[in-house]
């Protein structure tokens, strides 16, 4: 039977996937069987093989049972990128437990919500951040914390030259150590029978647009989209090697970054700092990376690197950008430099969370400021932005809704905000969207992000897509400030490239604009900065900007 209209996909892409039936814990198991020698992390040179994680992981997962954790207990993890979070991660699941990833940039009134809403007992968390952790302890359930340093999975030598470099371990009072941990137990935890329907996660989002809540992520959603992006990728088993420079904590970096590699077989090159282009280059260029999953934030500060012709980066195959929209002028510069595909995808937390990707298998197929066509096993259509139950046809503009065994189960203790977000099955985005005839489609922007100019509506996105083909401009990000006459107006702030400074003026940014989109649509005001609020993962917060703008009234 023909899919209807608004479920369409291309006839030649798959859109159908035998998912392996098994926990995120098992998938590691299976990885270490068929992979043993391959490298599953290579941390600053130092390889720790599929066998040896497999057995770190046993090893953790036997003290945390020692330490009480059992099935279902909530188990935290404040870390970056390094060997630990793996480590920590999966033996969390192997032990029965279901993960809570806490940013490393928390204040304390954050991370007390967190550690309190999800009702975490346990916590892994980076030494330098211990200070935050005692401040809090006090007012959560924290039974146990173990902390980790960067340094202590290092290759010997770096491990001995670190402190030079400022890279100290601190003293964590009334905390274990987690290399002494990993050293009391064996590898022997107690079997703790998880299906692939029950918790995996509770991945926080919603900090930017309110008060966190705790995503309910199953075993199966996240092996689900691992899964999904092996086949959207490809990825090609027991032979890539993956760049890990998105946050681990992170949804997307969770699961294009670790989970996909240990589901099949791959290397995670990990990097501890997303924010280090010249790190990230170098890194490429020394293993011979193939794949690549980032921000356009990133992909923009690689382009702009002064030496960035040193690095080979000719082994780069496969990219993907997410979290924001890709300018098409960035994704051309960057397919010239490596030589490889740079395609841009979509996702959110709530769907594990990619649920669109343009296909990197041929260029023609790719259609510039479109974040692609479903993954498989994966409907999408677009709904009325008032009441959400009139489906739209093509080319009409309103909520993308999305459905797929990848999309969560709901909010933890939030039934209410879960009513709202899954209806009939359906996931609702909160992003403004339309399909054209192919079954591509375009996130125009935020529902809350939308401008409104004399009753006309702007959307930030397209304002930026222009910017961005100024010669000048570095990163943009635009929003609506109040105005008396037009009720808003458009205003874009700005960083420019090296050497642009004081050569630029705001007319001659408004003027490019207005040659370019409609009058209304252009910026009226524009407000040059040497740097844009984002987040760890590199996303531009436009709310900071508005925040900060409407302080100063």
């Amino acid at each position: 039977m023909e899919k209807p209209w608004f479920r369409f996909y291309p006839k030649e892409v798959p859109h159908s996937i035998d998912y392996p039936n098994i926990s995120l814990s098992e998938a590691l198991k299976q990885s270490a069987q068929k992979f043993p020698d391959n490298s599953a992390i290579i941390y600053f040179g130092r390889r720790v093989s599929y066998r040896e994680l497999d057995e770190m992981v046993d090893r953790f997962a036997a003290a945390l049972q020692d330490l009480g954790v059992k099935k279902g207990d909530r188990v935290g993890i404040q870390l970056p990128n390094i060997p630990q979070f793996v480590i920590a991660f999966y033996g969390a699941l192997r032990a029965g437990a279901i993960c809570v990833a806490c940013s490393p940039l928390y204040k304390a009134r954050e991370l007390e919500h967190q550690l309190n809403d999800s009702g975490v007992e346990n916590l892994i968390c980076m030494d330098t951040l211990y200070p935050i952790v005692q401040q809090i302890r006090e007012r959560t359930k924290l039974r146990n914390v173990i902390a980790t340093s960067p340094r202590d999975y290092l290759p010997p030598l770096l491990r001995t030259l670190s402190p030079l470099k400022g890279v100290k371990s601190h003293e964590c009072p009334g905390a274990m150590d987690f290399l002494s941990v990993m050293k009391r137990y064996g590898p022997n935890p107690k079997p703790v029978a998880v299906k692939p329907d029950e918790l995996a996660l509770l991945q926080y989002t919603g900090g930017t647009t309110g008060v966190p809540k705790g995503a309910m992520i199953t075993h199966r959603n996240l092996i689900v989209n691992a899964s999904q992006c092996e086949v959207e990728l490809p990825i090609r088993r027991g032979i890539d090697i993956n760049v890990a420079a998105l946050p681990l904590f992170h949804i997307f970096g969770m699961t294009c970054a670790m989970n996909a590699p240990v589901l099949t077989g791959t290397t995670m090159l990990m990097i501890p700092d997303p924010r280090d282009p010249k790190g990230i280059l170098s890194a490429i260029s020394k293993y011979k990376a193939t794949i690549f999953c980032s921000v356009p934030t990133m992909y923009v500060a690689m382009i702009n690197t002064p030496d960035i012709k040193k690095y080979d980066l000719s082994t780069v195959r496969a990219c993907l950008s997410g979290a924001a929209p890709l300018p098409m002028e960035i994704q051309k510069k960057f397919e010239q430099l490596t030589g490889g595909r740079l395609v841009e995808g979509y996702g959110l937390t709530e769907s594990s969370p990619v649920s669109h990707v343009n296909p990197l298998d041929d260029p023609k197929k790719n259609r510039p400021g479109s974040i692609g066509i479903p993954v498989p096993d994966t409907d999408a259509k677009i709904v009325d932005l008032e009441t959400g139950t009139k489906d739209l046809k093509p080319n009409e503009v309103g909520e993308l809704t999305i459905k797929g065994p990848q999309v969560m189960q709901g909010y933890w203790n939030k039934p209410d905000e879960s009513k709202n977000t899954l209806r009939g099955g359906w996931l609702y985005t909160g992003d403004i969207a339309k399909m054209d005839e192919d079954g591509y489609f375009y996130v125009v922007d935020r529902k809350k992000d939308m401008i409104d100019v004399s009753g006309l509506k702007v959307w930030p996105r397209e304002v930026e897509e222009v910017l961005y083909e100024h010669p000048a401009v570095n990163e943009a990000a635009v929003v609506g400030v109040p105005d008396a006459y037009r009720g808003e107006t458009v205003k874009a702030y700005v960083t420019l490239k090296p050497g642009y400074q004081g050569k630029v003026t705001q007319e001659d940014i408004i003027k490019f604009c207005r040659e370019k989109i409609a009058t209304y649509k252009a910026p009226r005001l524009v407000e040059f900065r040497d740097s844009l609020p984002k987040t760890l993962v590199g996303k531009i917060l436009r709310r900071t900007l508005k925040e900060e703008m409407e302080s100063k009234k």
